[in-house]
């Protein structure tokens, strides 16, 4: 694993730049994921992507599937893509500090 120093923060992450435990997730981590996306503001849509994603995350263990994602949040699915350009799996799980997907986000 390799490890990204930003803003005063070392984070460890794996080969595809998700963070080694959800546990070490921080405001810090979300601007770090945000430069990596190219994002240039965080709306509060962003923000309830992330936090829908956490939610589950916590409850059950895993991200939820893509359509329960887009059904909680109310956003369609091409909406999140604009949101986070890599998309549900890749940027908004890891926005999250949510581990790599292993199925369909």
């Amino acid at each position: 694993m390799a490890t990204v120093e930003f803003m005063g923060k070392d984070f460890t992450v794996d080969e595809d730049g998700f963070i080694d435990a959800y546990e070490n997730f921080c405001p810090e981590w979300v601007q770090w994921v945000k430069t990596q996306e190219g994002i240039e503001e965080l709306t509060d849509e962003h923000h309830k992507v992330v936090t829908v994603l956490q939610e589950y995350y916590e409850k059950n263990g895993i991200a939820p599937m893509v359509r329960i994602l887009s059904k909680v949040t109310g956003f369609k699915l091409k909406h999140i893509y604009e949101l986070f350009p890599s998309g549900p799996g890749k940027g908004a799980c890891k926005m999250a500090g949510l581990p790599k997907p292993t199925g369909c986000v």
